[in-house]
């Protein structure tokens, strides 16, 4: 197993570099048309009557499908799945708006820009109704909102009792804003019909849920539909959905009884596919004057659509972090006229921490304690609200280890104590956890001709590493060198594997192809075993071993045959397994979750307030890391995302009509390589294996966690100012 853990280069990355990965709206088809959506410039009401002779009479026009005359669906289009793999959605199949940005129309066309041409000369006139945007008004009648397997509401011990016993509290609001996704891919969508069957190239986290979700949306089985997606160019949770324009697409090109691609417009990525909702969050932490916590309160108000609820955890962590005798949380959700909400990379965790560990450092300012000492005083060695005993955690080495790479002891614990020119620099840090989460998966892995071996499964690869990982696990299973393992992801006629997101592709697929590589190896001995014309034909499947390209006898190197000449002499018929593997039958018994700690180095202009991350240290406690160049790519992406959470990432909405008026990247503003200073990460490297049998958990979200309220606190220390609310822009750190 020598090749688990090691920096081994993306197997994909080479294509990738040469231009010759292809993405989903990259696929040349004959006969291809061009698909654009018409979007509501209205937050609710009707359409009421829809113009679009000019549209249908424009060079190029194939057809405008619009609530009057697009194909009727079964059920209205309702697909009856569950998030994340449906959503509700809008399929032109009445006349009503739901948010500003709500697909209202396609314009099918000849060339790209002949659809958006047409599409600009669609005319709508509306019977527009009030909207609900104010977010704030909407907390009196807010109503709970649940996630998944958890409740709405979560309390263990008496709050009075544990408020009453505290000598110090801390009882503050802090706030996040609505932020969207943003990927270098946006989503893009061809459909081809062959008959009744659908063919998707599809920008997708979720290959399996696409076809379920379109197949029940259009009424087909589930078989009729197959989705590819070899390479995705970005997701984090918004592609983890199936959205309107992903069955649009399939509408459009039955109707026009030809192949049609839909890209989303920048703009049409604010609203349509979904994004992180705001949070209203208030913390109040009460502790002895030793540091002890008496008691957690953490009640969270978070956006929804009108159309359907989506829940944006953040009450999640003041759950299990810290040990407390008494912890009160609460989730309620506001409907407001805009697009339902999505996951967005690390939901719940990213914005709850964001809020806790800036509660935590306050607490630790008042208390005149360091706050990774109050940490320590207050660490759980098991779950606080469920008792359960966590699976693994060696968070207390995360806080050490991250301590002396960073240099804390060296920290003047008085704000606005340090200066270096015209710059105030200020150090802060804070936890990180993230869920580790692990679903049942399959996969091939199957010798082919010439010695070479397929692993494949209905995963897709977000550029995360996944084709490197899967490759790595079956090489070190079967003791082949890497070159000879061809992967194989994105194609829902794979075995079926869960969605990309959660962080749990690694942690659910690996387990199966390390046990269909097992399977494939045995079936592959028991052939040999059984082969009159093999030098080992008689001997025992236990017997035999499979080294180096080589059926072997144990301990006999130079016994047996190549595989090659195994598969020559038996017509180079490929042979193989396919294998699943799920959750352990105890894994409830434990709470299951990855650690960090995260420290973080912050300046910010004396006269102009601007903040500069100078450089952040995290060191993770991530269970087995299967590929540690890849591996700390995320975490390092992570990292940079949260300096955007922290600093620059907000989505505005028009108080009047609900639209997002920073709806393109020049005006949302996102980290580049200038906003970044080092970045140092390092991981424990224990493995877990009372989570899966390779120890590993996912990192795609952690590094996003706790990282914001690092930089956050970092500000403080340089300024003395306190800011609960993000980001942090210059204006509010001035005077």
């Amino acid at each position: 197993m020598s090749v688990i853990g090691e920096s081994i280069t993306r197997v994909d990355g080479r294509v990738k570099v040469m231009g010759a990965a292809k993405y989903a709206a990259e696929f040349q088809i004959p006969q291809l048309a061009y698909a654009v959506m018409v979007t509501s410039t209205i937050a609710n009401g009707r359409i009421q009557r829809m113009d679009t002779a000019a549209a249908q009479r424009s060079p190029g026009v194939l057809t405008v499908m619009t609530p009057a005359n697009a194909p009727k669906l079964p059920q209205g289009g309702k697909a009856a799945v569950h998030p994340p793999a449906g959503r509700v959605l809008s399929l032109l199949q009445d006349d009503l708006v739901h948010y500003n940005n709500q697909p209202i129309a396609v314009v099918v066309a000849e060339t790209l820009n002949q659809a958006l041409y047409a599409a600009s000369l669609v005319r709508v006139r509306y019977q527009d109704q009030p909207a609900q945007l104010d977010f704030e008004a909407g907390f009196p009648t807010a109503h709970p909102g649940g996630h998944g397997h958890d409740p709405a509401e979560v309390s263990a011990g008496q709050l009075a009792e544990g408020m009453a016993a505290g000598e110090v509290k801390v009882d503050e609001v802090y706030l996040t804003p609505m932020q969207n996704h943003n990927p270098m891919e946006p989503h893009a969508t061809i459909a081809q019909w062959q008959g009744e069957q659908l063919i998707l190239h599809d920008s997708t986290q979720y290959i399996s849920g696409v076809k379920q979700t379109v197949a029940r949306a259009m009424g087909l089985p589930d078989d009729n539909v197959r989705v590819l997606c070899p390479f995705t160019g970005g997701g984090f949770g918004s592609k983890g959905s199936t959205w309107s324009h992903v069955v649009l697409a399939a509408m459009a090109a039955k109707v026009v009884n030809r192949p049609v691609k839909l890209v989303l417009e920048r703009p049409q990525m604010f609203g349509p596919v979904g994004g992180r909702p705001r949070t209203h969050q208030h913390i109040v932490l009460a502790a002895k004057r030793d540091g002890t916590l008496t008691a957690m309160q953490h009640d969270v108000y978070t956006h929804t659509s009108v159309i359907e609820d989506f829940t944006e955890p953040s009450s999640n962590v003041t759950r299990m972090l810290y040990a407390s005798p008494t912890i009160q949380t609460s989730q309620k959700l506001v409907p407001l006229t805009l697009g339902t909400p999505t996951f967005q990379r690390a939901p719940g965790e990213a914005t709850g921490t964001f809020a806790l560990e800036i509660a935590m450092d306050e607490l630790a300012s008042k208390l005149n304690m360091d706050p990774i000492q109050l940490r320590l005083k207050n660490y759980a060695e098991k779950d606080p609200t469920s008792n359960k005993p966590f699976s693994s955690k060696n968070l207390r080495e995360c806080y050490t280890r991250g301590a002396e790479r960073f240099g804390w002891a060296k920290r003047n614990p008085q704000p606005r104590s340090t200066r270096e020119g015209n710059e105030w620099i200020g150090w802060g840090m804070a936890t990180a956890t993230y869920s580790a989460n692990r679903s049942a998966a399959s996969a091939l892995v199957q010798f082919e001709p010439g010695g070479r071996v397929t692993v494949a499964t209905g995963s897709q690869d977000l550029g995360t590493g996944t084709y490197t990982i899967m490759a790595q696990v079956a090489a070190a299973t079967l003791n082949l060198p890497m070159e000879l393992i061809d992967a194989r992801l994105g194609d829902s006629t794979l075995p079926k594997s869960p969605v990309s997101g959660g962080s749990q592709t690694t942690a659910s697929v690996m387990p199966a192809v390390q046990a269909a590589a097992k399977q494939a190896q045995l079936k592959l001995l028991t052939a040999a075993a059984g082969d009159t014309g093999s030098p080992l034909h008689g001997a025992q499947p236990d017997e035999l071993d499979f080294k180096n390209g080589r059926i072997i006898r144990k301990g006999q190197p130079e016994s047996g045959e190549t595989l090659t000449a195994f598969m020559a002499r038996n017509g180079n018929r490929p042979l193989g397994a396919v294998a699943s593997a799920e959750p352990e039958q105890d894994a409830q018994q434990y709470s299951n979750h990855s650690w960090g700690a995260v420290f973080a180095e912050v300046a910010v202009d004396a006269q102009l307030g601007m903040p500069r991350v100078r450089r952040i240290t995290g060191v993770y406690d991530v269970g087995t890391l299967l590929n540690e160049k890849t591996g700390k790519s995320q975490l390092i992406g992570g990292i940079v995302w949260s300096v955007g959470f922290a600093l620059l990432e907000a989505s505005y909405a028009d108080g009047r009509n609900g639209r997002i008026v920073n709806n393109n990247l020049a005006e949302y503003h996102v980290p580049v390589n200038a906003d970044i200073g080092e970045i140092d990460v390092s991981v424990i490297g224990t493995p877990d294996t009372k989570f899966n049998p390779l120890g590993a958990r996912g990192i795609g979200e952690i590094g996003i966690t706790g990282a914001s309220a690092a930089v956050a606190n970092a500000i403080y220390h340089a300024t003395g100012k306190r800011i609960r609310s993000a980001p942090i822009t210059p204006d509010m750190l001035l005077g």
